[in-house]
């Protein structure tokens, strides 16, 4: 797949990761082993996959031993650059904040424990044709994955809240968003912000363009999660070895 515009991809992984304490005491969660090999090792591999040739990793807590496994990211077939959010944790919005000298004009961004299988091409490509400052991806999840926090309807993001959610709210954020560089320029430097909060503000405003996934999603957020995506991706690379 050719790369010719697929935009950075902004990767925040820089949380505590409370939920999966106590082994993220002294691990950082993108580098839990997953069938196999590092977490980050799997993300990297698809971005590739996608055509993605630059990615500017968002870190914080035990950020050092990320950078010190993957470096520049060239023996993954990738450029990785670092952004460290220094003495205090900036929330994953203010993380963004931090990081934009990386990452151009516009960009996507994705979580540190989300694993997705979506088209990259397909998602910049409605984010430059429906011209809004930035795109949620979602998925028509029911409260199936975890709890919906999206009201969609008609091509249209009616309302966002991960707090507070209504029983019309049958969509899910996907973990997957792109958005110009001004959205999070608007803010001051060094700003503790979280990205939900910006994501709100733009829907609220009506400038957030919607694309549903056609599949669902995988993560390690959870220890349930972690398990289940990693017997996913064994039985996956066990289905490629047997068709060789």
């Amino acid at each position: 797949m050719s790369s010719r515009h697929r935009l950075p991809v902004a990767i925040l992984a820089g949380g505590l990761a409370t939920r999966l304490r106590p082994v993220t005491e002294t691990v950082p969660k993108v580098l839990l082993e997953v069938a196999g090999k590092p977490f980050l090792e799997h993300q990297l591999a698809r971005l590739r996959e996608q055509g993605v040739e630059d990615v500017v990793l968002c870190v914080g807590f035990l950020g050092e031993a990320i950078r010190d496994r993957y470096g520049n990211g060239r023996e993954h077939g990738v450029r990785i650059t670092y952004s460290f959010d220094g003495p205090k944790l900036l929330g994953t919005g203010g993380a963004i904040r931090n990081a934009l000298p990386l990452l151009g004009e516009a960009f996507f961004v994705m979580y540190g424990d989300s694993y997705l299988r979506i088209d990259f091409a397909e998602v910049e490509d409605a984010f430059r044709r429906l011209a809004k400052p930035g795109l949620m991806t979602l998925f028509h999840n029911r409260d199936l994955w975890d709890v919906s926090n999206v009201r969609y309807a008609n091509g249209t993001i009616q309302r966002y809240d991960k707090k507070l959610r209504d029983p019309e709210m049958q969509h899910i954020d996907y973990g997957l968003s792109v958005f110009k560089s001004e959205v999070f320029a608007a803010y001051p430097p060094d700003t503790v912000l979280d990205l939900a909060q910006v994501m709100r503000s733009l829907v609220d405003r009506g400038e957030m363009a919607g694309f549903e996934a056609r599949e669902r999603f995988y993560e390690i957020g959870s220890p349930e999660g972690w398990r289940e995506l990693d017997q996913f991706l064994t039985n996956d690379v066990s289905q490629k070895q047997e068709t060789r």
